[in-house]
């Protein structure tokens, strides 16, 4: 496994400047954001000079771009804030070849209209599923003319809030360009080690063969997100069953302060050559 990295963790607007201190840190690969090139997180436009700019840059620093970040609420309440994100939804997908990169992280949406990670009690309900359904059909349709993969993120604040839900959405859509963005920290927020194993094996029973990018991020004691290796994930069991369901790709760190970059690298490598060793 490659061990990869959020590029917007580092700051700066000029890609040759955030691939550079991706390198110096440790990491071979990012799950990239446009802010990094100086423009919003969900651009209306991306010129062809700067898309182009992004892979010259990568290139430049021997840095794997596996993604680019597209999310925007799906089932957002207001149907025009949805359209304008739909819009940058498209323009990063236009430009996503031109940058090197073949994967757009998605969001499949909470009711909730101020923060799209927020649980809402109606994302469980069939009017949640159904219109979030219709408009990634939508962006499926996208993906499809410009060659790329949707990236889907079970997450518990979300409609896709966990493996059963993803598997259910890769089967409706009939699997052809939805790919799973997979990350342990996110199919619980308290739990013993032995429920934390259940909740694993069942992920990657359901998904293993959908994996694109796996994320590496952590669980405090109170259920928070924190850095990864400073809560209570079982990383070893965690990497053993990437390695066990044949996922090759980058392991990708985010929720992290730039100035932890380096000692999350460390941390990481040392649990992958574990499980490489069979440890």
């Amino acid at each position: 496994m490659k061990l990869g990295i959020f590029a917007k963790t580092f700051a700066g607007t000029a890609p040759g400047a955030v691939f550079e201190a991706v390198r110096r840190s440790g990491y071979e690969s990012v799950q990239y954001n446009m802010a990094c090139s100086g423009l919003s997180p969900l651009p209306l436009a991306i010129p062809d000079e700067v898309a182009e700019a992004v892979r010259a840059a990568a290139e430049e620093n021997g840095i794997t771009m596996e993604a680019v970040s597209a999310t925007y609420n799906i089932i957002h309440p207001d149907a025009a804030e949805r359209e304008r994100r739909r819009r940058a939804f498209v323009a990063i997908a236009a430009a996503a070849r031109r940058m090197g990169a073949k994967l757009l992280t998605v969001c499949t949406g909470t009711r909730d209209a101020h923060d799209m990670w927020r649980y809402h009690a109606e994302n469980s309900g069939p009017e949640a599923w159904e219109e979030m359904s219709r408009e990634f059909r939508g962006l499926l349709a996208v993906a499809e003319e410009h060659d790329v993969f949707l990236g889907v993120e079970p997450e518990l604040g979300n409609v896709v809030s966990s493996a059963r839900r993803a598997r259910r959405l890769i089967d409706e859509m009939e699997g052809g360009r939805v790919r799973i963005v997979f990350d342990a920290a996110n199919l619980f927020e308290a739990a013993d080690v032995a429920r934390q194993h259940a909740f694993i094996d069942e992920a990657v029973e359901l998904l293993g063969g959908w994996i694109s990018i796996a994320h590496a991020k952590d669980r405090l004691a109170d259920g928070r997100f924190g850095t990864a290796g400073d809560g209570v994930l079982d990383y070893p069991y965690y990497l053993a069953a990437l390695k066990r369901c044949g996922f090759e790709g980058s392991l990708i760190t985010h929720g992290l302060a730039a100035a932890d970059a380096e000692r999350v690298a460390a941390f990481l490598r040392k649990q992958l050559a574990a499980v490489e060793a069979g440890e």
